[in-house]
């Protein structure tokens, strides 16, 4: 076609013939949002899912039984304490054992510190006595500072010697039938450390151990007129042999 000759079509425009649009394209929908994704136990296939649902309901019924052992201990003499005092003293003592010493109208006015020796076999045959550990001292410095401490820390020896105190007379002889389970609990507590913390012991073999308790008064503040002696006071208990398995660090 020549550059003069004329388009058949008519003039021509941007969008088409002139005088003449396009159809629009009708509007696209947006696309479907995608699935948030899922999380915790929807997460886990069917498998999964009820064996942490299992899992959650034997964790809940755990729980439920504890709370009920702890409020029978502290509950007055009831039905069910005559019947079941036993199983319920072995489950709350003497790690859960609850008492209301920070509310008492006298609250503890004596700092407390539990100290052992022991005798040990040396390698060579020979018996040689340790000097006084204060446990204690060990567990204090373990938390003075530390924004955190564990529960053993605070809680394990200091129970240990109050569940001893409180089964045992002056003459440190057992009185009711946990007296010789305290005894027990406590010198299983003091090996496990010494075979931790005391060269001497690591060396050798534990044969007998000595407990004792150093008590001392918490001094009154500067502006109070009340005087009492800053001396410690002893208890000192009589040696124990140990048994077979805690000689041979059964207990470490």
């Amino acid at each position: 076609m020549d550059a003069y000759d004329e388009d058949p079509r008519g003039p021509q425009g941007p969008d088409g013939p002139t005088g003449t649009r396009l159809p629009e394209e009708p509007p696209q929908s947006p696309p479907p949002p995608a699935p948030e994704p899922r999380s915790g136990v929807a997460a886990l296939s069917p498998r999964y899912q009820v064996a942490a649902a299992l899992a959650l309901a034997v964790v809940a019924v755990a729980a439920c039984v504890h709370l009920l052992m702890v409020f029978l201990s502290l509950a007055p003499a009831n039905t069910v304490t005559k019947q079941h005092g036993k199983a319920i003293e072995e489950w709350v003592y003497p790690e859960f054992e609850q008492n209301w010493k920070l509310f008492a109208p006298n609250p503890l006015q004596q700092n407390i510190a539990v100290q052992v020796r022991a005798e040990v076999r040396m390698r060579d045959g020979a018996l040689r006595t340790t000097g006084w550990t204060d446990l204690s001292a060990q567990d204090g410095a373990a938390i003075d500072g530390n924004p955190a401490p564990s529960h053993t820390q605070q809680n394990e020896l200091r129970r240990a010697w109050d569940f001893f105190a409180a089964t045992h007379g002056t003459d440190n002889r057992p009185v009711g039938m946990r007296g010789s389970l305290s005894e027990q609990y406590l010198r299983r507590i003091v090996v496990m450390r010494l075979y931790r913390d005391d060269p001497t012991s690591r060396e050798g073999v534990i044969q007998r151990v000595q407990i004792r308790s150093s008590t001392t008064n918490v001094q009154p503040p500067p502006w109070s007129r009340e005087r009492v002696s800053d001396k410690p006071a002893y208890r000192l208990l009589p040696w124990w042999s140990l048994t077979s398995d805690e000689a041979a660090g059964g207990v470490r």
